[in-house]
């Protein structure tokens, strides 16, 4: 079934792949389930259309002539005005690897081609509905010496400057602070993070942690070997 939006509130996907079967199967999918679609056929295009345009989601291939999807998407993710928008990989680079590089630069999904247009587009759907529901629920948690606040995506440490998360990270770190104390597993943080109809590796779980401690410390977010992850609400 269509999830057509409105002329008004369209998101806004920007297709990068250097398959121009692929661009045009794709851009006419998003097109008819409402998505406002550009296209660049390579990296170093994408990164000029995406400061105009400021897409809500991009979908992104790795291998691509002049810059690769994974440079591309590292560089994407240092412009602040599209800092919180979803990346999804579409590649054919089916290995560990490439997928742990992908989410080190902050991907919101990992995809393999060949790619199935309807369930790509349930997918991409799910993450918008996912969005508006977490819009709807509370703004902000002060915790410890940390005010975290969803509206932009801001941490505030000891009434320092605000930090701007990317989105994933935001996301479990916010999670995570719901319920200090309490330890969630790598998968249940998939799960609750990502979604159940996202797949993707324990590891990137790993990486967004690591990620926060560089940015946070080390102080708030405890590691149970064998077990998982937990916000502790005491400084040590």
């Amino acid at each position: 079934m269509s999830t057509t939006k409105s002329a008004v509130s369209a998101p806004k996907v920007l297709v990068v792949d250097d398959d121009s079967d692929i661009v045009e199967l794709l851009e006419y999918n998003l097109t008819k389930e409402g998505y406002s679609v550009l296209t660049a056929s390579n990296g170093k295009k994408a990164i000029e259309i995406a400061k105009t345009f400021t897409p809500d989601l991009i979908l992104l291939d790795i291998m691509m002539p002049q810059l690769d999807g994974i440079e591309t998407g590292r560089i994407l993710r240092q412009n602040p005005d599209i800092k919180n928008t979803y990346i999804l990989f579409l590649t054919a680079r089916s290995e560990e690897y490439s997928e742990v590089a992908a989410f080190d630069v902050g991907a919101d999904d990992y995809i393999t081609k060949p790619i199935k247009p309807r369930a790509l587009m349930s997918r991409i759907n799910a993450l918008f509905r996912r969005e508006a529901q977490k819009a709807e629920s509370g703004d902000t948690i002060d915790i410890l010496d940390l005010s975290i606040n969803r509206k932009n995506y801001t941490v505030t440490q000891a009434g320092e400057k605000a930090i701007v998360l990317p989105k994933k990270e935001f996301e479990l770190l916010f999670f995570l602070a719901q319920t200090p104390n309490k330890v969630f597993s790598r998968d249940e943080l998939l799960q609750k993070i990502w979604g159940a109809d996202i797949y993707v590796l324990e590891r990137t779980v790993d990486v967004h942690i690591r990620k926060l401690r560089e940015k946070l410390g080390d102080q708030y977010i405890k590691t149970l070997k064998g077990v998982g992850y937990m916000f502790s609400n005491e400084l040590a």
